[in-house]
Order: structure tokens, then sequence, then C-alpha cells
């Protein structure tokens, strides 16, 4: 991938911007990542050429729209190898996949005194869905937790999944910890008890080779806009003998077969799930995102990061008062990389390097459960994505000790 970053770069226009006098260097990919030139085309050629409703509509320009919007479909699922563009739908984002599971087949299948088990590293969309159906069935939410090396704690996980287990919800990858999931593992531990498992892929389809049918996951949901898509699109893969089982999410046009005065019938998949006018155009970019990543390979973005996590993560690591949180070995670490830096608060450090013009996060990272595990209130997060290089871990490693160096002189003249 080396010979090709520069090009790769040169997608990316917005990447090509000073921030506060200093070039920019972004690292709040797992927050949401920049889209290329592609994407931005795509979207454009969209709205200037095709843009119409969808499905119903006989003339030229539905009928392109429909097709443009089916073949994002086409594109997804051969994207993650699902094994039918039907178990395909588009939704909102990961969020609100992971809320359409919780809501239909949740609803329809837990009941007083089941359990749901998840981990206690999970991003609040894949929690407080599944903590309000339990609170709303009366069933027991359980959480597996983390080994010394904030991995998932596996042989806990076989004790918590049983036969009274209903579901079991994990991230395939953490967005705090940057730590990689045995999803497949789990997946297999649910199945062997009934239980059905919903794999939260926010983190991970950008980043890696995503194989639902290898992984036999039930469900799973990720987000567009995290893989260079647009904002406000996202899907959720489900497999077709559940789907076809679970009731509508949202009711009205879009989503029927026929209307009654006084009852219905729905629309075969994926439609039932895809109410009202869905976010087109949205999906059309997000086809154009697969396109792109497609073209590079989802093995070359996977091995580019691990390259910069095993140049980035020591080198942090080394630096007196970081402290690193998550896997400790760069091979069990994708590139997200929470951190914080000694006496001072992450969102101080996050502002420090903005001056330098290093964009990271800072906060809970909508995982307050993981922080009050950990001890902590909030970490500096620094996440990496295929346009990232070599020269932007320098950055943000002389960044870092720049700005140890600044407040730890601070608080000297202030003694």
């Amino acid at each position: 991938m080396d010979s090709t970053l520069s090009k790769i770069m040169s997608d990316f226009p917005i990447l090509d911007q000073k921030v506060n006098d200093e070039r920019l260097v972004y690292l709040d990919n797992a927050a949401t990542a920049q889209r290329p030139n592609q994407v931005i085309a795509a979207l454009t050629h969209f709205y200037q050429t095709d843009n119409a409703n969808v499905h119903r509509g006989v003339h030229t320009l539905a009928e392109r729209a429909t097709a443009d919007y089916e073949a994002a479909r086409r594109k997804v699922q051969q994207f993650i190898n699902a094994p039918e563009p039907e178990e395909v739908i588009f939704t909102k984002g990961c969020t609100d996949g992971l809320n359409l599971v919780a809501s239909t087949y949740g609803e329809a299948n837990v009941s007083a005194g089941d359990e749901i088990v998840i981990s206690i590293m999970e991003h609040h969309s894949n929690l407080i869905p599944w903590q309000q159906l339990a609170i709303r069935k009366g069933a027991t939410l359980k959480y597996i937790h983390l080994t010394a090396d904030g991995e998932l704690d596996l042989d806990e996980a076989k004790q918590l999944i049983t036969d009274k287990t209903k579901i079991v919800a994990v991230a395939h990858a953490s967005n705090v910890l940057g730590t990689v999931n045995p999803i497949k593992q789990l997946a297999k531990i649910a199945h062997q008890h009934g239980a059905i498992f919903v794999g939260d892929g926010a983190q991970s389809v950008p980043h890696m080779p995503v194989d639902v049918a290898d992984l036999d996951v039930d469900f799973y949901a990720f987000s567009g806009h995290k893989m260079m898509g647009p904002t406000g699109i996202g899907i959720l893969y489900g497999k077709r003998k559940l789907l076809e089982a679970m009731p509508p999410y949202q009711y009205g046009g879009e989503m029927i077969g026929f209307v009654h005065q006084q009852k219905s019938t729905w629309a075969e998949l994926p439609y039932k799930f895809e109410a009202g006018t869905q976010n087109i155009a949205g999906a059309v970019g997000l086809g154009a995102a697969v396109d792109y990543l497609t073209k590079i390979g989802m093995s070359a973005v996977q091995a580019h990061e691990q390259e910069l996590v095993n140049y980035l993560l020591p080198k942090m690591e080394a630096i007196d008062g970081v402290q690193v949180y998550g896997p400790q070995d760069p091979a069990k670490h994708t590139g997200v990389i929470a951190f914080n830096l000694e006496n001072l608060h992450p969102h101080d450090v996050a502002t420090a390097l903005d001056m330098e013009g290093v964009a990271v996060r800072a906060g809970h990272h909508c995982a307050q459960p993981l922080m009050e595990y950990l001890g902590l209130t909030a970490t500096a997060r620094a996440s990496l994505y295929l346009y990232n290089t070599q020269a932007d871990a320098d950055r943000l490693l002389v960044a870092l000790q720049e700005t140890k160096e600044f407040f730890n002189h601070g608080s000297r003249e202030t003694k």
C-alpha cells in the first residue's frame, strides 16, 4: 500500500489544510472518517442527474435512482459476504440498526427471567438498547469483563452464557481499547445455548475484512460515516429466517404489502424494515465508499493500520507520564489508542494537541461503564485510518512531548 499512499492522500482534499497554522493531522477516525473525492463525486452526480424517489416510480429518473439504490445494497452484500442482498437493511446508522434488533427481535423473544449478555467495553449504542429491553421485560443484563491486558475474558463469557441467555451482543472491535473481540467464538457459544449473537461492527468493517457468513453472526450493524461514506446511512445485516419472523420496526410508506382500513400486510425483505423515503443519496455514497475500499483491499487497509500501530504504540508507551489503555501487544490492537497524560485532563490534552494541528478526541467515548470499570472519567483517543502516515504518528508524538513539557514547566513556575 505504500506505493499508493500518496495517491490515497490526494483523494482527501479536507486533509490538505492548516489548523492553527500547522498541517492538519486528523486522528479522530473512530468518531468519523473523512470522505474521498470519489464519494463526494458520487453524491454530486446522483443529485445532479438521477435524483428521484425509489421503487414505485415508472419514469426514467425513478428507475435510475432505484437501480443506484439497489446496486449499493448489492455492493454492501458482497463487501461483508452476506448470503443474500435481502439480508442487507439500510438504516440511519449502527445505532439505528442495533435499536431495530432490540425493538423487534428483542421485544418478541425476551421474557422475564431471561438473560442478555454484553461486554463491559460496549459503546452505549450496544448497551442502552439491551439495558432498556432488560428493564422492560424483567430480564437480567450480564457483563463480560476484561483480562488484565484489556482483552475480553473468554473464560468468563463461557460461564455467563447459559441456557437462560437469549441474546449475546458484543462489539467486534472496541472504540476505546482497540481490542478485537473473538466474536466468531462468542457466536458459537451463544448458538450452543440457543441464543442469538448480535455484532457491533462500527469499528471493524472500516478497518478489516469482515465475512458475516464465516463469523456466523445472526445480526451485524455498522455505520457508513466511519467507512468514508455519508452520515445518516448504515447497515443492519440479519439472517433471513430471523428477519422474516420479526415485526416491522417502523410503519408507513414503502414497507407495506397492502393496507386495508382495519389491517395491513407487510412488504417482503428488505423493504419491510425500510419505512418511508430512505437516505437514497446516502446509500449511493455508501456504495461509492465500498467501491473505494474494495479497490484498495481491506487486507491492505488492515496491514497499513497495523504497521502504524506497531510504530506508534511502543513510542507512546515510552513517553514518561503517558498511560495507554488496552492491549499492550500492537498485534492485538486496532488503530484506536486511548491514553492519558499524567496530571492533565484529557480535554486539556486534546486542546493542546489541536493547537499543534493534531485532531484527537477526548471524553468518555460513549462508554461510561467501561470508564467506571477502569477507574477513569475520560481519556484522550487517537484513531488511525488508511490515509494516516508515519509522519502523522511522529507529529502526535512530538505534540504529546511538547504538551507534557509545557504543562510541567508551567507547574514549576507556579510553585
